[in-house]
């Protein structure tokens, strides 16, 4: 189409600055509580392989559109194959010009860790100082890259399937991070974020104050990463309480009662959360969050700070 740019991994990331995002998202999480964004819900089609998905994500705001079109193909990485693939579209709401399009797993996986880092930012009492990741695929790597810039120094510690795997997260992203099946310490971590795509619960430690679990990896009934101990002791938050009830694998395998679980956009609304208690977070995504990433994009790009 004429005029449009398409971006590659690299460039969808500089365009996507964690700073700008949390600030965009602070203010799209709100709008979207109140109805100001439209979002149907996501539509998600089986692919012909076993695992696989198909998800097509639309989503309208006042003055621009987008859509998310993704596969999700969770056992290809054990062929050396990326598990999420597609794009991120970006559309002029004024004219329905396509403006742009984003490597969709790159900015899927920024916004992601940056709504984490905006539920860190309001439900943990003080600035994180050790956080324990689950997961080595794109998303627990992108949350090493948004928690090692947001706080320098943040001890990092990897859970994997092997401490190659663990160590390999480090590698991709530059930043220094420990193996937890190498003996790293973990019990004095203060965040906790699963990031996989695991069928059976991975943490079920008794919650406890002044430690935030996220949970960013389960999108499907099906999936769970977080038990119903840690669950059930916990005060719950969730970033989308529209797609929530019917995606958040963790909670529904828990059998949450809704009336506890609170919308992330209660607290920048004027809702103080519950410090003094555990408190747990579970992101299921939605295309509100790749708006918001659009519209962080669009105002570099206009700024020229990005040659794209």
């Amino acid at each position: 189409m004429e005029g449009m740019r398409d971006l590659d991994a690299a460039r969808t990331a500089a365009v996507l600055p964690f700073a700008a995002l949390v600030e965009t998202l602070e203010r799209v999480l709100p709008d979207y509580l109140a109805g100001r964004i439209l979002c149907p819900e996501r539509q998600v089609t089986q692919a012909p392989v076993e695992g696989g998905v198909l998800l097509s994500m639309p989503c309208a705001g006042p003055d621009l559109m987008c859509h998310k079109l993704l596969t999700v193909y969770p056992d290809n990485p054990a062929a050396g194959r990326p598990a999420i693939q597609g794009q991120v579209t970006c559309i002029d709401g004024a004219t329905g010009r396509v403006l742009f399009a984003m490597d969709g797993p790159t900015a899927t996986g920024r916004r992601t860790a940056a709504v984490t880092l905006v539920g860190i930012r309001h439900l943990l009492p003080q600035a994180p100082r050790r956080a324990l990741i689950y997961g080595t695929g794109a998303q627990a790597a992108a949350h090493v890259l948004a928690l090692a810039e947001t706080w320098p120094g943040i001890g990092l510690v990897i859970q994997g399937r092997s401490a190659g795997r663990e160590q390999a997260v480090g590698e991709r992203t530059g930043i220094a991070v420990e193996a937890a099946s190498s003996g790293a310490a973990c019990d004095d971590a203060d965040v906790v974020i699963l990031a996989t795509t695991a069928r059976a619960p991975l943490y079920d430690q008794p919650a406890r104050a002044g430690r935030l679990v996220v949970g960013v990896g389960a999108f499907r009934p099906d999936m769970v990463e977080i038990g119903p101990v840690t669950i059930g002791g916990s005060a719950l938050y969730v970033d989308d309480p529209a797609g929530a009830p019917s995606e958040a694998g963790d909670f529904i395998q828990a059998g949450v009662d809704w009336e506890r679980v609170h919308p992330l956009a209660e607290i920048l609304t004027g809702h103080a959360p519950p410090l003094d208690r555990p408190i747990l977070f579970k992101s299921v995504g939605c295309a509100a969050w790749d708006l918001a990433a659009c519209h962080v994009a669009r105002q570099v790009m206009a700024r020229g700070t990005m040659a794209v």
